[in-house]
């Protein structure tokens, strides 16, 4: 399995808020509730992000003290626990004056009171749910809202804790984007209007910064490259890769021992290119007169950008950014995100070939990924080493990014499964795709959204996640049932 080299990560602001008036009413409350809290940030950090709590707010004095401090640790998303009823005015100066996604966490200490000892002490600890109408009702007073509110028990309960390693990963999907340096290289594949984006619209919309790269950025490291760096690429592409013979195929071949040295050459100057420019993701696609440098090089990055994939940084053929803020935004979620497109169907048992000739996300492949050699790209000039695998089985989510009439952009959604069956041995990607209530109906609902023709493609189902991510970006999406 080929390591992260960028790690996913995201920085949580939590604290708890309480009504004062209890603390002189109520001996031991206070202390009980902060240890109630310690316990919430404890499950919190389990998801291997990093916690900045700010303690108990019960005024609002308190409430406006810790803005500074909330804005001064940059979080990407702030839990608000509810560990027992609170008034609005200890949270109503924070969601107006800290522009970061907010979640109301109401999780009681006990399942259910004992009845045959409750008291207003009992009950107190355990309100959690008491004041979150008012909290949300004053959010939107604000003009603002609160994005999600997780109801269940603080301990022993797996949806609860679900909930919140949901969010944490939703925070590591946003802190990814936030300063991206998305980069484009080359120009869109012609005649393929889908494709076209204004690099200040996706800066716009998505906070990223996208640098314009030149096809001899690459060439030029690509002349720098040693023979010991091939050697060494070449090793590691041999360990993570199997290289079979070929099947029905007439296109392919095993891979030759000259597309395997382009590979690892291109590969070599793939790295250094994200490292010279410091790069989170790469867009893009090239053609060059025949026998030129520039196509030899644009033709041999398959291998390198898949690899880069499963290292974290999204790449993304023919200059789609927005798939590759997609396949971005699925790799912080950690569930991949792989370049595709639709394929033929299968309508004799319903359903689709799912796939693109790269790159790809290796660490969703159903076991080892392979590579052919390819005597011509078909669609594309040049010929060279391809990757070739299917997904691991299970549930599916995609995520295409298109533009509406008005410019804006716009999340199309879709859950489906991958199922185990022969693919077309042809040196590119695919999975078994199927989806409800049948795969004609459903491809006929996600094509008539108007989306591109590309999409990011992830394991598991999370369109819920994707969908919240879409809103607290304010863009439009639509999930496909």
């Amino acid at each position: 399995m080929i390591e992260r080299t960028r790690k996913r990560t995201a920085t949580i602001g939590i604290f708890a808020v309480g009504h004062a008036v209890y603390w002189d009413q109520f001996e031991g409350l206070k202390d009980k509730l902060l240890q109630y809290h310690a316990d919430f940030g404890k499950m919190v950090r389990a998801n291997d992000v990093s916690v900045v709590d700010f303690g108990m707010i019960d005024s609002s004095e308190k409430a406006y003290a810790a803005i500074p401090g909330l804005l001064a640790a940059d979080v990407d998303i702030i839990f608000c626990n509810m560990v027992t009823y609170a008034t609005s005015s200890v949270f109503a100066p924070i969601i107006k004056a800290v522009q970061r996604p907010v979640v109301l966490a109401a999780l009681q200490p006990a399942p259910a009171l004992d009845y045959s000892k409750a008291c207003t002490f009992m009950q107190l600890e355990n309100d959690n749910i008491c004041s979150v109408p008012e909290f949300t009702g004053v959010a939107v007073r604000m003009g603002r809202r609160v994005e999600d509110v997780i109801i269940g028990c603080l301990y022993n309960d797996s949806g609860a804790m679900a909930e919140i390693a949901k969010w944490c990963d939703i925070a590591k999907a946003l802190h990814g984007l936030r300063g991206a340096r998305i980069g484009l290289m080359g120009h869109v594949l012609e005649a393929m209007y889908d494709m076209h984006a204004d690099p200040t619209a996706v800066s716009a919309a998505f906070g990223v910064h996208v640098p314009l790269l030149e096809i001899d950025d690459v060439v030029r490291l690509y002349n720098q490259v040693s023979e010991r760096e091939i050697g060494e690429k070449s090793a590691f592409i041999q360990k993570e890769f199997e290289m079979p013979e070929p099947k029905s195929d007439p296109v392919t071949m095993r891979l030759t021992d000259a597309d395997l040295y382009q590979a690892a050459k291109a590969a070599v100057a793939l790295d250094k290119l994200v490292e010279e420019y410091h790069l989170t993701g790469l867009a893009y696609y090239y053609e060059g007169m025949e026998g030129s440098i520039q196509r030899q090089v644009a033709s041999s990055i398959i291998v390198g950008n898949s690899i880069l994939n499963a290292q974290g940084i999204p790449m993304c053929g023919e200059f789609d950014i927005k798939t590759c803020i997609a396949m971005l935004i699925m790799d912080r979620l950690d569930i991949g995100g792989s370049f595709a497109e639709f394929h033929p169907f299968d309508f004799n048992e319903d359903f689709i070939l799912v796939g693109h000739d790269g790159p790809h996300h290796l660490r969703i492949a159903e076991g080892k990924p392979v590579l052919r050699s390819l005597t011509k790209y078909h669609g594309k000039p040049g010929h060279g080493a391809s990757v070739e695998f299917k997904l691991k089985e299970g549930p599916i989510t995609m995520l295409g990014i298109t533009q509406t009439g008005n410019g804006r952009f716009k999340f199309v959604i879709g859950e489906g499964f991958s199922k185990k069956g022969p693919i077309p041995p042809t040196g590119n990607t695919n999975t078994r795709g199927f989806f409800e209530p049948t795969t004609k109906e459903f491809i006929k609902k996600w094509v008539m959204e108007g989306p591109t023709h590309h999409y990011a493609l992830g394991i598991g189902h999370h369109a819920d996640s994707i969908k919240k991510i879409a809103d607290i970006l304010g863009v439009e999406s639509v999930i496909v049932k």
